[in-house]
């Protein structure tokens, strides 16, 4: 007997990808239900980027209130009120949440709140009902990883740290990536005396070294850096504190730790068992390059899959197979070299395109343009601080291949960058704009000499 399908197209997860995804096909016509066990918005609305960059507008305070001085603000008594900034951010991220299911509601999607569990290629089970579709799409995104040395429990992960009851005197972060370095900004800006602790030379695995490096000197200035060093264990002080040992032998007293060790796939409880989808070694879901898994009728996007976990990315995985679906249009990939990202950490990073490394594998002959400079404002403001710039060329197409910022608004700066590296960009037409005067900015616009 033929069954017709309640849905064409079953949701699981409703973070930025899985509401993007739902909301597009139902637009385009199609019959959508959507699966959350937890807070609409996912980890970026949640306990990711939104509540993170506020907590980060927050912590340049301290810094512009320093720099006001040399611009002849004469301020009074300064304080901090952690209890204001954490309660305030709920409520921003409690009106988000009404928005997101406000938008689904709208848009004609079956909100289920329940843990979603796949039967087979065309079943899914929410709250002991099952549904019939034609597609299902998991996008359940990810959570920190636990980890792995004595007294790991003690630490905070990041989805904790957020909504702690006070602020910490004193806080070490162990790992160097994203999340930690941010975070170790956070804090220190905050007024936390704040240690950043991973296991290699540099911060941020996986950046141009050079931005590395130059990142490590500036955010050095802020907070501990501890290059180099694992811990080994975690025991309470017996003091309302935590004692860190580390594999040299050292050992440092602190408040609190948070775990900022990477994050894995949340594919348990899934049902995956019952159909033909596979993991790879990381315990990502495998798909092809329309983000179809083994099975037909499943696809998955997002940081489950984790070809870049970005936001931005998630949304646009979301659009593609939404729209090879039920938009009637073929098959499509993404460019993952060419999308920007931030970190905003103190300093901010941004890049888009290439390291020089992968550049160094990718074309024949490359050309490195940088520079390092006292950004305007601090001539005045007397702060320690230093950006740096490199442009990354392919001397035998004069394409641009990368580009790279440390410093002031990165984000915000490499954002216009990156809609030029989308089309294209060469060093001939960078050298062709005319900058605007004067602006970190335009310091991109006028690297002339080449320095390798």
């Amino acid at each position: 007997m033929h069954v017709i399908p309640e849905f064409d197209l079953f949701v699981i997860g409703a973070g930025s990808a899985g509401v993007r995804a739902a909301r597009t096909a139902a637009a385009l016509g199609a019959r959508v239900a959507i699966a959350e066990n937890k807070q609409l918005g996912g980890t970026c609305v949640n306990v990711g980027c939104v509540p993170k960059k506020l907590y980060s507008y927050a912590s340049q305070y301290s810094a512009d209130f320093a720099d006001a001085a040399g611009f002849g603000w004469q301020l009074g008594q300064i304080s901090f009120d952690w209890p204001t900034l954490r309660d305030n951010k709920i409520r921003e991220i409690s009106r988000l949440n009404a928005i997101y299911e406000n938008l689904l509601v709208k848009a004609g999607v079956s909100l289920f709140a329940g843990h979603a569990r796949v039967l087979d290629s065309v079943t899914v089970e929410v709250n002991g009902h099952q549904y019939k579709t034609r597609f299902i799409l998991i996008c359940t995104g990810s959570r920190p990883e636990r980890p792995h040395f004595q007294g790991s429990e003690l630490a905070l992960s990041s989805d904790q740290i957020f909504d702690l009851p006070s602020l910490p005197g004193r806080i070490l972060i162990l790992g160097a990536g994203y999340i930690g370095v941010e975070f170790a900004g956070i804090f220190a800006g905050l007024g936390v005396k704040t240690w950043l602790s991973w296991r290699s030379e540099l911060p941020l695995r996986g950046f141009d070294e050079d931005v590395r490096k130059h990142f490590m000197i500036e955010a050095g200035k802020h907070c501990q850096m501890l290059p180099g060093r694992q811990i080994r264990s975690l025991v309470s002080n017996g003091k309302g504190g935590l004692l860190a040992s580390f594999i040299d032998d050292s050992t440092l007293e602190v408040d609190q730790v948070l775990a900022a060790l990477g994050r894995t796939p949340n594919v348990e409880g899934l049902g995956l068992e019952n159909t033909r989808v596979g993991l790879d070694q990381h315990g990502k879901i495998k798909v092809d390059t329309s983000f179809r898994t083994a099975e037909p009728t499943i696809y998955a996007i997002g940081d489950v899959v984790g070809h870049k976990a970005l936001t931005p990315v998630a949304l646009a995985e979301a659009m593609l197979v939404v729209r090879q679906l039920f938009g009637k249009e073929p098959a499509n990939t993404l460019d993952y070299h060419r999308i920007a990202t931030a970190v905003f950490g103190h300093p901010n990073i941004a890049t888009v395109g290439f390291t020089e490394a992968e550049a160094r594998d990718r074309a024949q002959a490359i050309a490195i343009f940088e520079t390092g400079f006292r950004p305007l404002r601090h001539t005045l403001s007397g702060r320690d601080e230093r950006a740096y710039m490199k442009v990354i060329v392919d001397t035998g197409t004069d394409r641009v291949l990368g580009i790279h910022m440390v410093g002031e608004h990165a984000g915000e700066i490499m954002q216009g960058f990156a809609v030029a590296m989308t089309c294209g960009l060469t060093k001939t037409q960078l050298d062709a704009t005319i900058g605007i005067h004067p602006t970190m900015a335009e310091e991109l616009l006028t690297l002339r000499t080449r320095s390798r």
